[in-house]
C-alpha cells in the first residue's frame, strides 16, 4: 500500500506596501535570511516565500514586495488583488511616506472591497530615532482610525521584524477558518525565527 501523502502547506500571500525607500525590501530580506541590505537596487516587484511554523502547524508565507513606485494602477490593482494581508510600512523618519499610507489604505479597500481585510501599519526605521519626524501620537492615531495594529521596526536591528510577519499570517489563518474572534493584541509576544527555512512562535 502506497504511503499517504501528506497535505502541502496552506499558502498566506502577504503583501509588503509603501513609498519607495522606506525599507520594505530591507524588512522582507531581515524576514527571509537574517541579513540587512542596506543599499537594495528597487526592482517592480520581488516575490519571497518561506516555511514557517505558526501556533505548532506548518504554513508557508508568500510575499510580494512591491518597488512603491508602480507607474501603472493595473499593476498595482492585479499585486492587491492578489494579497490576503497586507504590511503598509512608512519611515518614521519621512513625514511625507507617512501621509501616502492613506492612499496605499484606500486602494487596498478599493480593489479588496472589505475594511476587515489583514492589514498591519509598520513604523519601520525606529533605530533613527533622533532623526525621528512622524510623531507616535500620529501613528497610533491612525492606526486606531483604521481599526489595526501599529507595530514599529527596524529593518537594522532586526526590532519587531518578526512579529509584523508573524501576527499578519496568524490574522490571516484566522480569517480563513473563519474566525471572527477579536484579534489579539501584538504586544508581549515573543518570537524566534530560526534559520530559514523556519520561523517559529513560541
Amino acid at each position: 500500500m502506497a504511503p499517504r501523502a501528506t497535505a502541502a502547506p496552506t499558502l498566506h500571500k502577504v503583501i509588503m506596501v509603501g513609498s519607495g525607500g522606506v525599507g520594505k525590501s530591507a524588512l522582507t530580506l531581515q524576514f527571509m535570511y537574517d541579513e540587512f541590505v542596506e543599499d537594495y537596487e528597487p526592482t517592480k516587484a520581488d516575490s519571497y516565500r518561506k516555511k514557517v511554523v505558526l501556533d505548532g502547524e506548518e504554513v508557508q508565507i508568500d510575499i510580494l514586495d512591491t518597488a512603491g513606485q508602480e507607474d501603472y494602477a493595473a499593476i498595482r490593482d492585479n499585486y492587491f488583488r492578489s494579497g490576503e494581508g497586507f504590511l503598509c510600512v512608512f519611515s518614521i523618519t519621512e513625514p511625507e511616506s507617512f501621509d501616502a499610507t492613506q492612499e496605499f489604505r484606500e486602494q487596498i479597500l478599493r480593489v479588496k472591497n472589505d475594511e476587515n481585510i489583514p492589514f498591519l501599519l509598520v513604523g519601520n526605521k525606529s533605530d533613527l530615532q533622533e532623526k525621528r519626524r512622524v510623531p507616535l501620537d500620529a501613528c497610533t492615531e491612525r492606526a486606531a482610525a483604521w481599526r489595526v495594529p501599529y507595530v514599529e521596526t527596524s529593518a537594522k536591528t532586526r526590532d519587531n521584524v518578526d512579529k509584523i510577519f508573524v501576527e499578519l499570517i496568524r490574522n490571516i489563518s484566522k480569517r480563513k477558518r473563519g474566525g471572527d474572534e477579536e484579534e489579539e493584541p501584538i504586544t508581549g509576544k515573543k518570537y524566534h525565527c530560526a534559520k530559514p527555512p523556519c520561523c517559529r512562535v513560541l
